[in-house]
């Protein structure tokens, strides 16, 4: 099964056509999509209000793939508001609790970044992780090319399985050190995720003055040539896992609900499947 989905819902205006559509942004976005990446849960552990609220708002069936808090993967600068890793990590698999309780929880997404490159230490912050956050699915993204250089490729992959990691196959610019191939392989027999980041090479590593870096890293439009070409790609991986979870994170412009949607005219996939009906608030 492959499921496609966006990062975040709510900047992507082309979903919410009405005032109502507005105020119910994630209701409406479950009516389009199955599956959604969690980005405000990596700048703060949420409260559980929260987490119970977006469980109660979509249907059954939908997905959630969380991402990690960013203290538990080395982004953070300034305070920890934890006193300890211990209890950082037990307050992150709280705050979704009631995803998993719910069968929504498709995955926790361990992004790391660009200084988190193949050495002994980071394999021990890995084994860490997994032990902290036994029982949850955890997806890795490395985003250090030296977790996939050719001596160390299939080393890196083998641990993954061993562990029972999720691996996240990364669609991106090619622009060095700091960012990865793409490596079509599983590691997980219940899933592997896929992230599209786009192939802006010139915005991947900084923006240029007077522009944030999300208003560029992400600014890229597929074509329906590359789109074709992951097509096969994504059938590759569903035969190695039950599920493949597609999220489309381009959406510097605005671009990532509508290559989700051409992605899913490609692969067949009916806008019904497992989704929230439309206009289901209408009175």
């Amino acid at each position: 099964m492959i499921r496609i989905g966006l990062a975040g819902w709510g900047d992507h205006d082309d979903l919410y056509t009405t005032p109502a559509d507005k105020k119910d942004k994630l209701k409406v976005y479950s009516s389009h999509f199955p599956v959604v990446e969690l980005d405000s849960s990596f700048y703060a552990v949420q409260p559980l209000r929260n987490t119970r609220k977006w469980v109660k708002e979509t249907p059954p069936g939908f997905g959630f793939v969380v991402k990690a808090y960013q203290g538990m993967t080395g982004h953070l600068r300034g305070k920890n508001p934890f006193e300890s890793t211990e209890q950082m990590f037990r307050a992150f698999a709280e705050s979704i609790e009631p995803m998993r309780e719910a069968g929504k929880l498709t995955a926790v997404l361990m992004q790391y970044p660009p200084w988190f490159d193949c050495i002994r230490e980071n394999v021990d912050a890995l084994r860490e992780a997994k032990s902290l956050l036994d029982g949850l699915p955890l997806a890795v993204e490395f985003r250090h090319r030296s977790w996939y250089a050719p001596e160390v490729r299939e080393r890196t992959l083998g641990f993954l399985e061993q562990e029972g990691w999720i691996h996240t196959v990364c669609d991106e610019p090619q622009v060095g050190s700091g960012s990865v191939p793409i490596v079509l392989r599983a590691a997980n027999p219940d899933l592997t995720l896929v992230r599209f980041h786009g192939r802006n090479d010139g915005g991947w590593v900084g923006a240029p003055p007077g522009k944030s870096w999300r208003d560029v890293r992400y600014l890229y439009r597929y074509s329906r040539a590359e789109l074709l070409e992951w097509k096969e790609r994504l059938k590759v991986l569903e035969r190695s896992s039950r599920e493949v979870a597609v999220i489309f994170n381009n959406n510097s412009g605005g671009d990532a609900a509508a290559n989700a949607k051409e992605m899913m005219e490609l692969l067949g996939i009916e806008d019904e499947q497992g989704l929230a009906p439309r206009q289901l608030d209408l009175f």
